[in-house]
């Protein structure tokens, strides 16, 4: 074959693989190693513009320009080029996006001190894939629906490894609640809870985003459960998925109802608001009882993100009772994530796992929608509105390639 075919518009062909024979320049006469093109631009057109998606070359996303537990002060919204992924990537056009108390801890730099900004937000969210690698492709293709627990997802479009994505059926936001809040109540309550038919277990932040399914683990585990909360609406919410005594704090007092309703103490706390109701967890543990710190949100908006806690004499009281506290983090738990998450998404299939979604529908300016609806839905859920998850539609539904 001539090596005047390997001449396109007046330039030699460029290599992208190993392998090939020497053969004449046709320009140059030097002596070259031809290599045969394995990609060329069919390659974008075939990952990246799936029926006519329209992907634009720009995008907005939330960037953490300040350490701050501010989220306001922390964040602000930047226009960027949309990122190409690569081999092993996928491009996901997010539709919805979840809204997590340790969102303002990221901010702060509470997690990996040695991050410095600026950094991407956002630990979830749920949307199609319009681009990926080709080593990607193995296990996905464009228009699927895929969700994602990583760093980077309040933004409109966001590059994930394929590895840590997981398939769903469709972009409904209650898949995204199993993401982080499920996991977090399945895996903790599996690992470190114990759990025995019979026990009585307390979750507090019952009606929020996690504690709404740590009820509902506790009860199919055959435990009495008792949830906090702030409003009769939540009590409300909190009977209907299973839980027998609901407290609304706001008109009850829960140390005098615990004591006078419980003498026998609380054989399991989950526990997320910290501070003075950690106290008050303790206090009432039962002989042997567990109590696992899932965070404690009341002291995240502080400057050291920490509540008060008066611990001095926190040894002798788990050494009467034979009991324990323990921590939980879900990065350290990631061997138990895929069974958790399959699990979950058995239940919520077969309708015996409810995922309450708050779309901030009842919020004074209405529902979160935009990007730039993060701001208010962190505001919202720090502020005890919310009745379950908090989720943020990113964008609506595109015509083209929607399975909804």
């Amino acid at each position: 074959m001539s090596s005047l075919l390997l001449v396109r518009n007046g330039r030699r062909a460029v290599s992208v693989i190993g392998g090939g024979r020497r053969v004449t320049d046709a320009l140059s006469g030097v002596h070259a190693v031809a290599r045969r093109f394995i990609i060329d631009m069919s390659y974008s057109a075939h990952f990246m513009d799936f029926k006519g998606s329209s992907i634009p070359s720009t995008m907005k996303k939330l960037v953490v320009t300040k350490l701050s537990p501010n989220f306001r002060e922390a964040a602000s919204i930047q226009t960027v080029a949309v990122p190409t992924p690569g081999d092993k990537d996928l491009l996901v056009r997010n539709r919805f996006v979840g809204i997590n108390a340790s969102d303002i801890n990221y901010t702060a730099g509470r997690y990996d001190p040695s991050v410095k900004p600026p950094f991407d937000a956002g630990f979830e969210g749920i949307g199609e894939v319009v681009g990926l690698g080709l080593s990607a492709s193995s296990c996905y293709t464009v228009g699927d629906t895929v969700a994602y627990f990583g760093s980077g997802a309040f933004a409109e479009y966001t590059v994930v490894p394929a590895k840590e994505t997981v398939p769903v059926p469709s972009v409904k936001p209650e898949f995204l609640t199993l993401l982080v809040s499920g996991a977090t109540a399945y895996i903790a309550l599996k690992r470190l809870g114990d759990l025995a038919k019979g026990e009585t277990v307390l979750v507090t932040a019952a009606a929020g985003g996690t504690g709404q399914f740590a009820v509902q683990f506790a009860k199919q585990a055959g435990c009495h459960v008792i949830g906090t909360c702030s409003s009769n609406e939540k009590a409300g919410f909190l009977k209907s998925i299973g839980c027998d005594r609901p407290i609304n704090y706001s008109v009850e007092d829960l140390a005098k109802t615990l004591r006078k309703e419980y003498p026998k103490g609380i054989d399991v706390v989950y526990e997320s608001v910290g501070g003075s109701v950690m106290e008050l967890a303790v206090n009432c543990l039962a002989n042997k009882g567990r109590l696992i710190v899932i965070g404690f949100i009341s002291g995240y908006q502080t400057a050291s993100g920490i509540p008060e806690f008066r611990g001095g004499t926190l040894p002798v009281k788990l050494l009467q009772k034979s009991a324990s506290m323990r921590g939980f983090f879900l990065p350290h738990f990631i061997s138990d994530y895929k069974e958790a998450l399959g699990s979950m998404t058995q239940l919520f299939a077969k309708g015996k796992l409810v995922c309450e979604v708050d779309r901030g529908d009842l919020s004074q300016e209405g529902r979160f929608v935009g990007l730039e609806s993060v701001f208010r839905a962190v505001d919202y859920m720090y502020a005890g509105k919310n009745l379950g998850k908090v989720v943020v539609e990113v964008a609506p539904p595109s015509v083209s390639n929607s399975k909804l």
